[in-house]
C-alpha cells in the first residue's frame, strides 16, 4: 500500500508540475527574470501551493503518524546554519541558470526534454560531490 500511496503522490505532483509550468525552462526563467518580460504566472502557483498546504502541514506537525501510518518524519530545528544557507544559495543559483529545480527536471526529463538530461546529470554529480566532501569535512 505505501508503493502505491507514493507512486499516486508522485503522478499528481508531476502532473502539476506540468500543469503549472514548472517543467518549462521558459517559463521558470520568465518568472525569475524580474526586471525584463517578468511572467507572473508562477506565483500564483507558489501562492496555491502554500494555500493547499497549510491544513495538511497543521495536521502534520501534530499527528505521530502520517496516513499511512508510518512515523511523522518532519524538521526538528528552525536554526538557519551555513550548510543551509549556501545549499539554498546553490540550489538558487543552478534554478536561475537553468530553469530547472530537481522536481521539475525529472518531469522534464521523462517528458523527452533535451536540456533536462544535461542538468539531471549535473544534479547528481553535485550529490556526488556533497556526500563526498561531507565525509571528507565530517570525518
Amino acid at each position: 500500500m505505501r508503493k502505491l500511496i507514493a507512486f499516486a503522490s508522485g503522478l499528481l505532483f508531476g502532473l502539476g508540475l506540468i500543469i503549472a509550468g514548472m517543467a518549462n525552462p521558459a517559463k521558470v526563467l520568465g518568472f525569475l527574470d524580474l526586471f525584463g518580460a517578468w511572467d507572473p504566472s508562477l506565483a500564483l502557483v507558489m501562492a496555491g501551493a502554500i494555500v493547499a498546504a497549510f491544513l495538511p502541514m497543521q495536521w502534520a506537525q501534530r499527528a505521530s503518524r502520517s496516513l499511512s501510518g508510518e512515523p511523522m518524519q518532519l524538521p526538528d530545528t528552525h536554526r538557519l546554519d551555513r550548510r543551509l544557507v549556501l545549499g539554498a544559495l546553490i540550489f538558487g543559483a543552478g534554478w536561475g541558470v537553468a530553469g530547472f529545480c530537481p522536481g521539475p527536471a525529472l518531469v522534464a526529463l521523462g517528458a523527452g526534454v533535451p536540456q533536462a538530461l544535461l542538468f539531471v546529470v549535473a544534479m547528481l554529480a553535485g550529490m556526488l560531490l556533497f556526500k563526498f566532501f561531507d565525509r571528507w569535512t565530517t570525518a
